[in-house]
């Protein structure tokens, strides 16, 4: 796989930093995917719905949409709900012991907002913490905001930048900050841009949950995504996902050099005999 291999997602939207939208040719996605070698991948978006060779917004939305809802099994297969609460506990209870008050759980990069409805709906983490997903893609988070009324749920949904002023926090030395199948998709550079925008705010910690790259993750990815996905863009992203993912000590450097004031962990299960869901492990930092 080449370094600047890229996943077909990360090439369907294009939105100026003031948010509006603009319009992604077909034909550049093509030739992007094409130069990196990627030539099944050109050939999938080569028959997206497009005008006058610009994708159809509608139609990309909708896709999004649709590869979000498969992500949402292997979501439910790695039992995330569960290990997100598992490994917040102690630092939870560290924060209620520190005073009363509620404590807010933010994910970032929530898409259709699975991890944080499953906690909602469990009341996992005790009814003092607050729970809040945002995400860049306005439709996945309206998406995400209709699943929770129809299911009526303690949690809500933001577009945005989870780290910007004003967004979603508010009182950082009570907040900590999740994500789920973000960080393959940064580079060491922003890897290391995310840690320190997070200690810049002053938050308690954060727990970011990504792929750990061995055989078994990418072995397992090409069989669950042939097994369990029907879209062509989950089979291929999926599988790029696993590859591209940072390995421990790629992920500790970035959040040693990001916030060297806080410390830091990656939670591995067993490197040659992992079980199924050790294939996802989390980056953790928490404040001494």
């Amino acid at each position: 796989m080449r370094a600047d291999a890229v996943e077909i997602t990360d090439l369907l939207w294009d939105v100026a930093a003031d948010g509006v939208r603009r319009p992604v040719r077909r034909s550049a996605v093509v030739d992007r995917l094409r130069a990196t070698g990627q030539h099944g991948a050109a050939r999938i978006v080569a028959r997206m719905p497009a005008t006058d060779d610009v994708l159809d917004p509608d139609a990309v939305d909708a896709l999004g949409v649709r590869v979000h809802c498969e992500l949402t099994r292997l979501v439910e297969e790695l039992q995330f709900p569960r290990r997100v609460a598992a490994t917040l506990a102690p630092v939870l209870d560290r924060l209620r012991a520190a005073g009363p008050g509620p404590v807010r759980v933010v994910d970032l990069g929530c898409g259709l907002g699975y991890v944080v409805r499953s906690l909602a709906r469990s009341g996992l983490l005790g009814p003092d913490v607050e729970l809040v997903g945002v995400d860049l893609n306005p439709v996945l988070v309206a998406e995400a905001e209709r699943l929770r009324r129809d299911e009526d749920l303690a949690c809500r949904f933001v577009h945005g930048d989870a780290l910007a002023p004003g967004v979603a926090v508010e009182r950082p030395g009570r907040t900590v900050v999740v994500s789920s199948g973000v960080l393959h998709h940064l580079s060491t550079e922003e890897l290391t841009a995310l840690v320190r925008a997070q200690a810049g705010l002053g938050v308690a910690g954060w727990a970011h949950w990504d792929i750990a790259p061995c055989l078994w993750s990418t072995l397992g990815a090409w069989v669950f995504h042939r097994a369990r996905m029907r879209e062509p863009v989950s089979r291929h992203d999926g599988v790029l996902s696993a590859r591209r993912a940072h390995p421990a000590p790629v992920l500790l450097a970035a959040a040693r050099d990001g916030a060297p004031g806080y410390r830091h962990a990656v939670l591995e299960g067993p490197r040659w005999h992992p079980r199924a869901i050790d294939v996802v492990r989390p980056l953790v930092g928490t404040r001494p």
